[in-house]
């Protein structure tokens, strides 16, 4: 352990939580402004997720709106699968790592 500056440093693990919560804090900021984007260019949007997927035509399943409430669920089920998988990749990592 090195303490610098008031900081601790454990090797070079990763800190589970902090890694969790930045990747939940960044794919929420991604949500955010793709729900933005949607409500605001909606064909554009449609066209550029089919090229996300490799062509496909998703706008036969892309609704015309989106409700306020389904916006806000869907939020919440990013950030808690982003938490999941950040403190299991950060876990991963450290036991990897050694």
């Amino acid at each position: 352990m090195v303490k610098i500056r008031g900081m601790t440093k454990v090797g070079n693990k990763l800190n589970e939580k902090k890694f969790a919560f930045s990747l939940a804090g960044t794919f929420g900021v991604i949500y955010i402004l793709c729900a933005i984007l949607i409500a605001i260019f909606p064909a554009g949007m449609v066209k550029a997720f089919g090229f996300l997927f490799h062509g496909i035509d998703i706008s036969r399943i892309a609704e015309e709106s989106l409700p306020f409430i389904d916006t806000i669920l869907g939020l919440i089920e990013i950030i808690a699968l982003s938490l999941i998988a950040g403190y299991l990749f950060a876990m991963i990592y450290n036991r990897i790592k050694g």
